[in-house]
């Protein structure tokens, strides 16, 4: 298939596009390479699929030399005119946009961001599949939606209405949205709530990267919350099997939905949305053991109260994601943490 993969200079598009090349779609990669974070990381993750950095220009393709099969165009989601003239000319068969401003701190401090790519831009990416037949829109949610939600596991059909960020309020956006042009025009879509992703290639703002950098320098760890924290740490490799079942399987709408007790997962509609998260929440403190274990070294911790807009747990209910795809992501955090700091020392220290 002929595919428009966004993001692909961040953590999980990379990763993706990777897996998508290596089976043989064609995949035309896009991204804007803002500077949230170093860019020359993103630049590394492209020239690791054979996108010359010295060749990237605003709003031209360039030509992987490693797959034959995958181009490169550097854009903003909320260039509306560059976004639709794309999707007109290149006609793609399906869409996974992985692309936004990310972050729940940040967004307290720059929230205009959030508007012009997470909003802005997925209005621009749904016209596109509007007016061009696209068969299916997979796109990034997160865990994050789930918000003042206590109930545990999170669950796909748990009301998510109460966003404690302008980051988790762009997510749900973006749900709702696609509902609507499912609902008008017919388009499948699938949001994917992605829950603590990490591993090789990760992001320097998530925990991961920061405590592992913070430890070799032996300098302290920020820990949150006085480490009362529990996450549902998931492996990068798991969210992308993930990612490709969804994409694979786009979704149909589900005779049993009705207006009179909706369900907020699944609707009349072409119309999903999944977790993909490990289904085993970690304690911060076991999370941080895992990571001393891998470095042989011991964290100085900093002991803080928790930060506005975090939540003090997250714990997947993928039983949607195992029921309808076949699929459960498994991988121990104790191995996956040893193959982040494997990548860390090696390209990174």
């Amino acid at each position: 298939m002929k595919l428009l993969l966004t993001g692909t200079a961040g953590f999980i598009g990379f990763h993706l596009a990777k897996r998508l090349l290596e089976r043989g779609d064609e995949v035309i990669g896009l991204d804007c390479i803002n500077d949230y974070y170093d860019i020359n990381l993103k630049y590394s993750r492209l020239e690791i699929t054979g996108i010359d950095r010295s060749k990237i220009e605003y709003g031209k393709f360039v030509q992987s030399t490693k797959y034959p099969n995958y181009r490169f165009i550097q854009l903003k989601l909320e260039d509306r005119e560059a976004i639709l003239n794309l999707f007109a000319q290149e006609k793609f068969d399906k869409v996974c946009n992985l692309a936004a401003q990310a972050g729940v701190r940040y967004s307290l401090q720059n929230p205009f961001t959030y508007i012009d790519s997470n909003i802005n831009g997925f209005l621009n990416i749904l016209e596109g599949c509007r007016y061009n037949g696209v068969k299916h829109l997979a796109y990034a949610s997160s865990s994050s939606v789930y918000g003042l939600n206590e109930t545990m596991p999170f669950s796909v059909h748990h009301n998510v209405d109460h966003p404690i960020s302008l980051y988790a309020a762009s997510k749900k956006s973006n749900e709702l949205m696609a509902h609507t042009y499912s609902y008008l025009y017919g388009i499948p879509t699938t949001g994917l709530r992605f829950f603590t992703v990490y591993g090789p290639w990760g992001r320097p703002d998530m925990a991961l990267f920061l405590f592992t950098k913070a430890i070799l320098e032996d300098k302290p760890i920020d820990v949150y919350n006085n480490g009362n924290m529990q996450r549902d740490f998931t492996y990068i490799d798991d969210i992308v099997e993930g990612i490709v079942r969804v994409i694979d399987n786009p979704p149909r709408g589900n005779p049993e939905w009705t207006g009179a007790n909706p369900d907020p997962g699944t609707s009349i509609a072409p119309y999903r949305v999944y977790n993909i998260g490990n289904s085993s929440p970690v304690r911060l403190m076991d999370f941080i053991e895992a990571i001393e274990e891998a470095l042989g070294q011991k964290a100085i911790k900093n002991f803080l109260p928790l930060q506005a807009g975090d939540v003090p747990a997250t714990w997947a209910d993928v039983s949607d994601l195992e029921k309808d795809l076949g699929y459960k992501p498994n991988t121990d955090i104790r191995f996956g943490v040893k193959r982040f700091v494997e990548w860390y020392l090696t390209f990174m220290y």
